[in-house]
């Protein structure tokens, strides 16, 4: 039977936030990716070289999909796959603040067993393995029960909120806020601090992988724009 990947995928989030602070800041080289894709910086590729050789050095049988590798196709073969955002946020790191984050997880067969999103700038470690629950530094979480929308507060960017997102041409009401970095938010939804989030953006694995199971295991659950479970 495979070793647990949850204290692997702990061990090397820590480790990807020592090397991380070490670029934080304006200070650290950036790029912009083609396309509009968003910036890059050193720090990403520092993070995620270690990731991949720490990683799959553990585990040499796994699949790899990162935001910074390019995508090997042969990664489909594998019954397990590490799916990795190595700095969730990376303008929030360029702009120095400690809202950018580490975003971890495990796939076998499509679903997501073992998850962390983890801040090193505020020492918050958020983690979940299926069946197991969801926990910020080593306690348990839970979300909200919240299940009215008008009273409720949600993490979504102002645009998103434009009428010609919304069916009938305006948009619900509920109590707005926002944070930087995708994982971050779904993680403060599993934490019970927002009842709930929404991002109209595109998505991609990485993105969304780690903070899925996080919300899960605590009780809440992650859908498409038109509420299909993910």
């Amino acid at each position: 039977m495979p070793a647990p990947d949850l204290p692997l995928l702990i061990e090397a989030a820590r480790e990807a936030g020592r090397i991380a602070t070490r670029y934080a800041g304006p200070g650290a080289r950036r790029w912009d990716k083609p396309e509009g894709a968003g910036p890059v910086t050193e720090a990403d590729l520092a993070v995620n070289a270690m990731l991949e050789r720490t990683l799959l050095a553990a585990r040499p049988g796994y699949g790899w999909l990162s935001e910074e590798t390019e995508d090997n196709p042969a990664r489909l073969s594998h019954e397990r796959v590490f799916i990795v955002d190595p700095i969730d946020g990376t303008r929030s790191f360029v702009e120095g603040s400690s809202t950018w984050a580490h975003a971890l997880a495990v796939a076998e067969h499509g679903r997501v067993i073992a998850a962390v999103v983890y801040l090193p700038r505020r020492d918050m470690l958020f983690s979940a393995a299926l069946g197991q629950g969801a926990f910020l530094n080593g306690a348990p979480i839970a979300a909200t029960r919240q299940t009215a929308l008008e009273a409720a507060e949600i993490l979504a960017a102002r645009p998103h909120l434009n009428a010609l997102h919304w069916r009938g041409g305006r948009a619900p009401h509920f109590s707005r806020a926002y944070r930087p970095s995708l994982a971050y938010r779904m993680a403060l939804v599993a934490q019970g601090r927002f009842d709930g989030m929404l991002t109209l953006r595109p998505s991609w694995e990485w993105d969304i992988a780690a903070g899925d199971l996080i919300l899960r295991e605590a009780g809440a659950v992650c859908t498409d724009r038109a509420g299909a479970v993910l």
